[in-house]
């Protein structure tokens, strides 16, 4: 009987776990899976909402971490993730992402040894990926993970390139294709079901979908105001579209900090909502007309769904999803992102193509080829 631990800490994490939790339950006989919540999310609606709707147990380890400095945040992981390992003493320990959940779960894997006398091995999901930023925190936390990982798993082709580029062994690296488009393949039959859009009074392409939280644009009072500004040309140029903002906690508390709640006021048609569980914000995605984002998840889940998406950053560290996808990357360029938004009107915007691999058996590849080497 062989024991995997994953570890998941924020909700890009669960939509990434779920179906391979799923596939490794056809194998219980054979392989136990036990899930760590570290709670770096810990909000309800960014968290326990998840875990319901993506139809996953109760994790069975929840840490609660909650909110720090990425430093205290990544050490309370560690000393607490520790005592886990050497009670548990996994065969595997799974990470998903680029969390500070992750990076603090790989570092105390890599150092601590198993019951053969060396390091528990580290399984990465969502393997390569670069923006190039180092002021990212998250590429950080990609960099550190791919180097201490045993098991890569990629999403697209840049991964490996990247991977290759920076000296990992080939032996250890697989494209596998993309476990949160698994998840979304899967759930979108489930979205039926939600009532979002008449609880929002709104229809099928006759609204915008936003979503912020990166720090370089919603801890800077200038980009904040620079996207809200944005919203406010959306209502020039299609004064009969809503634009629907589901806002983040960070968020929020930047709106209240800068004090911009009289600014969004004047934004006609905006609609301020809470956080959206999985199932009504998948809903919103594939009805949108068009998508306003700087989440590395949403320009992935935009392209499988052939939506526009516009994305409020510099960088992206998933290409595929720009270069044959339906995301356009136009940082906080108001005249490019007016641009993009004049061709959807228009109907000349791209229509995009779905990765390879991208086909909802991700988790499939990532279990058999487990199976094959623990």
């Amino acid at each position: 009987m062989k024991k995997i631990i994953s570890v998941v800490g924020a909700r890009p994490n669960f939509m990434k776990m779920a179906p391979v939790h799923k596939e490794l339950q056809k194998y219980k006989s054979r392989i136990i899976h036990k899930i760590v919540h570290t709670g770096q999310h810990y909000d309800k609606k960014m968290s326990d909402v998840f875990f319901k709707e993506l139809e996953l147990p109760k994790p069975d380890i929840y840490l609660g971490v909650g909110s720090k400095s990425h430093a205290e945040q990544k050490a309370q992981i560690m000393i607490e993730f520790e005592k886990i390992i050497l009670k548990e003493k996994p065969d595997l320990v799974m990470v998903y992402g680029d969390v500070n959940s992750t990076t603090a779960a790989s570092i105390v894997s890599s150092k601590t040894l198993s019951a053969n006398g060396r390091p528990v091995p580290v399984a990465h999901i969502e393997s390569g990926l670069r923006s190039f930023d180092r002021t990212m925190p998250e590429e950080i936390n990609r960099i550190i993970t791919d180097v201490l990982s045993d098991y890569l798993f990629v999403t697209e082709p840049s991964g490996m390139r990247n991977l290759k580029r920076e000296g990992i062994d080939d032996s250890k690296v697989f494209f596998v294709g993309n476990t949160m488009i698994d998840s979304l393949k899967f759930y979108l039959k489930k979205i039926k079901g939600s009532e979002i859009l008449d609880e929002l009074c709104i229809s099928k392409n006759e609204y915008v979908l936003t979503t912020l939280h990166r720090p370089s644009n919603v801890d800077d009072k200038t980009n904040l105001k620079k996207i809200l500004n944005i919203f406010k040309n959306i209502n020039r140029i299609s004064p009969d579209v809503a634009i629907v903002f589901p806002v983040h906690p960070r968020t929020l508390k930047m709106i209240d900090k800068f004090r911009l709640r009289n600014f969004t006021d004047e934004i006609n048609n905006l609609i301020i909502t809470e956080p959206l569980g999985y199932i009504d914000f998948l809903k919103l995605v594939s009805n949108a007309r068009y998508v306003l984002t700087d989440s590395g998840g949403i320009q992935e889940e935009t392209t499988y769904l052939q939506i526009p998406c516009l994305t409020l950053r510099e960088n992206t560290e998933r290409p595929v999803t720009s270069e044959i996808g339906t995301n356009e990357i136009c940082g906080l360029n108001e005249k490019a992102v007016l641009t993009c938004i004049k061709k959807i009107e228009s109907g000349k915007f791209r229509k995009g193509r779905i990765p390879k691999l991208w086909d909802g058996s991700a988790s499939e590849r990532i279990v058999s080829i487990l199976r094959e080497k623990i």
